[in-house]
Parts: structure tokens; sequence; C-alpha cells
């Protein structure tokens, strides 16, 4: 038997032997607060959309405005024919938002984050990241050629023990297992004059600060780089890498994720762009989070698991995979659909129901998780 076959069988075995099996579920409506998995229909409690604009109908007719005008691909990569006026309405909006010179658009932040380490680092460069950074900066980092090291979670401290000239700190600006947002300020002063800053605020963009600026200016700091992606708060899909001129010129020459991908579609920028201005004009929606997220912690605060944050990602802490995974079944026998996020995506014993809030949900949806999450935890 081929090594391949003998290393795949192994592998699966062992995940199944140790519960961590994932499988796909088809999903209907994933994208709004009710979905439906077959016949059955559960209030949602696992998407991503957290402004609610994934399903929102005046997006919708912006995409198809798009389509009417462009077309329906891109056609080629951004440095063939691929980068239309659509793309360069979308740069210059995120520009003049979120006050930068450039954004580089990427096909999904997996792609923006690889893009930037692969890029910007060489060897004998010091890459510092948090710990507990997403899985595309990890692994763009340990395939690097830099010196990787990881600091304590949020820990700045640590951070300055380990601080060197011309190192690349990166950090998220949410994390999205745990729903707390880095001491950036803290992190920036440590940065700052002696390397660089480049924070991934995919769930901090549209939902923290002034106009949904996101979790920099929340905290009042302008990084070297800044990643936002399009698949959450935005209610689309791909990302943007915003920097300086320079910088830009540099990823523009050098990124091979934008340089050999075919561009995003022009009418998905179209809609970008939309989505844009509906994220800093319609304050309401992070109104709603606010008042969601304060009638969530009334009533779940006082229950052992519960987690206190200040973002609608609200982890509740279980412990063994197998009681979570057991959790969210009984949970979605009751009409509720959570996600178990087990090991290796969190570490070992903090096993979780990871509980997302939109500005699409009802205070009745929050009442009836809150009485089926008890009596589940109780068993």
């Amino acid at each position: 038997m081929p090594a391949f076959n003998t290393r795949i069988q192994q592998a699966l075995a062992q995940r199944s032997q140790q519960g961590l099996s994932r499988s796909i579920r088809i999903i209907d409506d994933g994208n709004s607060a009710q979905l439906k998995n077959g016949s059955a229909g559960y209030i949602n409690f696992s998407s991503n959309d957290y402004l609610g604009l994934a399903s929102d109908k005046s997006l919708t007719k912006a995409w198809q405005h798009g389509l009417d005008k462009y077309g329906n691909g891109s056609g080629a990569s951004p440095l063939v024919t691929g980068f239309s006026s659509a793309h360069q309405q979308l740069e210059e909006t995120l520009c003049d938002w979120l006050g930068f010179d450039r954004a580089i658009l990427f096909s999904s932040g997996f792609s923006a984050n690889q893009a930037l380490l692969f890029s910007l680092l060489e060897k004998d460069d010091v890459l510092l990241q948090d710990k507990l950074n997403h899985a595309s900066l990890m692994e763009a980092g340990m395939l690097s050629p830099a010196v990787m090291k990881r600091f304590r979670h949020n820990d700045v401290n640590n951070l300055t023990s380990l601080m060197s000239d011309n190192a690349l700190v990166v950090t998220e600006g949410v994390f999205s297992m745990d729903g707390d947002m880095a001491p950036l300020a803290d992190i920036y002063a440590v940065t700052n004059g002696k390397g660089w800053l480049a924070v991934d605020d995919a769930h901090g963009i549209g939902v923290l600060g002034k106009q949904g600026q996101g979790s920099c200016a929340a905290a009042g700091i302008q990084p070297e780089i800044l990643v936002v992606t399009f698949g959450k708060a935005f209610g689309l899909s791909g990302a943007a890498i915003m920097c300086s001129e320079q910088v830009g010129d540099y990823l523009t020459q050098f990124a091979r994720h934008h340089v050999y991908s075919t561009a995003m579609p022009p009418s998905q920028a179209v809609a970008l762009c939309h989505a844009a201005s509906m994220i800093q004009t319609q304050q309401w929606r992070r109104d709603k989070l606010a008042e969601l997220s304060e009638y969530y912690h009334r009533l779940l605060s006082d229950i052992e698991g519960y987690q206190t944050t200040e973002t609608p990602i609200k982890p509740f802490i279980i412990g063994s995979s197998d009681k979570a995974v057991a959790v969210a079944e009984q949970l979605k026998s009751a009409g509720i659909w959570l996600t178990a996020i087990r090991p290796p995506t969190v570490p070992n014993g903090s096993a979780r129901l990871r509980i997302t809030l939109t500005a699409e949900h009802q205070f009745h949806h929050i009442d009836k998780l809150a009485e089926q999450l008890k009596q589940a935890v109780k068993g």
C-alpha cells in the first residue's frame, strides 16, 4: 500500500478515536439569524455576520448592479486585466475610511495573511506572534524564513522581553475563539520606533470604533499594517491589506497570492463599497449588538462557563470535547444551532461553544438560548 494511503488512514482513525472528527453539514440560510438543516429550522448563533449584512436586500441589489455593469468574473489577475474601476473605487473607499494610502485586495483573509508574512519576511528577521493568532498567521510564520517566537496571549510584558530591533509583531484585534481584544495601545507603545506592528482585524472591523473603523481606531493607534476581511461584518468575502504607498507597491511586486490569483469579481467590489458605506452610516447595527450583548450578559453571567467579552463573540467554556459536542447536539434538538469548538482549534481542556450575536437576532432568541443552554449544561 502506498505511503499516502497508510498515512491518511492512520490520521483519520486517530482523529476519530480522539473524538475530534469534523464533518460538513448542508446549511441553507446560514447567513441569517435562522437557518435550515434539511427540513428542520434553527436559531443561528454560529454566524460571523455580526451586522446582519450578509442577507441584506440593499447589498444584494448593489451586487446585482455590479453584475449588470461589469459582468460575472474579473477574467484575470490584477496585474493582467483583472483590476477594474470598481476595484479602484473599493481601494479608495477603504483608504478614505481607514486612513491608509493603499489597500491591496485579496480573495480571502487567509491568503492576505499568508501573502503578508511570506512577502515581508526574510532570513534573520524576527517575527513575534500572539500565541492565539489565527492558523493562517501561524502557518505562514512557521513556513517563512524568519525566526518566529510566540508571546503569551495579550501579555505585553512577555512581548517586551522578546522585542528586538526591526521585529514584526503580529496580533489579532479581536480573537475569534475567545472574543477578547488585544491591548493594542500598549502593544503599539512597545513596537513604536523599534519594529512594525501588523494587526489582523477580521473580527473587529465594522463592529468596533467610530463608524466601525475597527480595533485600532478604538485603541487610538494606526499600525504599519492592518488586515481587514470582508467575510464577517461586511457580509461578503475577500480581504485587504491596508498599508503605506511604498508597502503597497512592494506587495504589488512580490505578494504571490495577489499577483498570481484571479482578482475578485468587479461586481463583488461594487458590493463591498456599498457594504462599507452601510457600516459607516448605519450605527444602529452596532447599537443593536451592544443591547443584545448586555441582555445576554444579564441572562447568563451567573452560569459556570460564561465568559465576559466586549464583542459579539461569546465563548461558553465546557471543558471536555465530548461534553461540548453533547451540549451542542442537545441545543440543536431544541432548535438552536451552535458549534462545538474543540482542540486543536482551542487548547486542550477548553472545548467550548462559540456563541456569536448578530444585529439580526431578537431578544426572544436570546431568551430561548439562555433557557436551553442552562438545561443542557446541567445535563
